[in-house]
């Protein structure tokens, strides 16, 4: 490729969500290791708030990544702090797997808060039980339905 035609794709801008964005920044900002899954697993979450007081609280995954993950929780922690995440089994109450994680950003939206956790500590056991369960948690979880006509 010669050096004008890359300098004009280096240069394209792409807009999002109304805004325009150079294809370096969008590299930028962008920096997620491997596919997320959407899975929905109860997690429970525990951190010490502002004001030092200890908080627990629960919710569910809105997808997995193989070093974090997109949290519904009931109540949101500081981005920047770093949590304790449970991931439950399913059917009890039970840890499948427990990690510390550090929240990248959150989403103060009413009807869903969410958290964007990172695992501070992500290794071969979330990849291999969260990250692997994910990956099928959709084609598990489907309802099939056909018509008898």
């Amino acid at each position: 490729m010669t050096g004008d035609k890359q300098i004009l794709i280096d240069l394209l801008l792409v807009t999002c969500h109304g805004l325009l964005v150079t294809r370096e920044v969008m590299a930028q900002v962008e920096h997620r290791v491997g596919q997320r899954y959407v899975a929905y697993f109860p997690v429970r979450a525990e951190w010490d708030d502002e004001a030092g007081e200890h908080v627990v609280t629960s919710g569910e995954t809105e997808n997995v990544g193989p070093t974090g993950a997109l949290v519904h929780l009931h109540q949101l922690p500081l981005v920047g702090s770093r949590v304790q995440l449970a991931v439950l089994e399913e059917d009890e109450p039970k840890v499948m797997v427990q990690a510390v994680a550090e929240v990248l950003r959150v989403e103060r939206n009413p009807s869903q808060p969410l958290a964007a956790l990172q695992l501070v500590n992500a290794d071969e056991e979330w990849r291999g039980i969260v990250y692997e369960s994910a990956k099928t948690w959709e084609m598990d979880h489907a309802k099939f339905e056909h018509d008898e006509d």
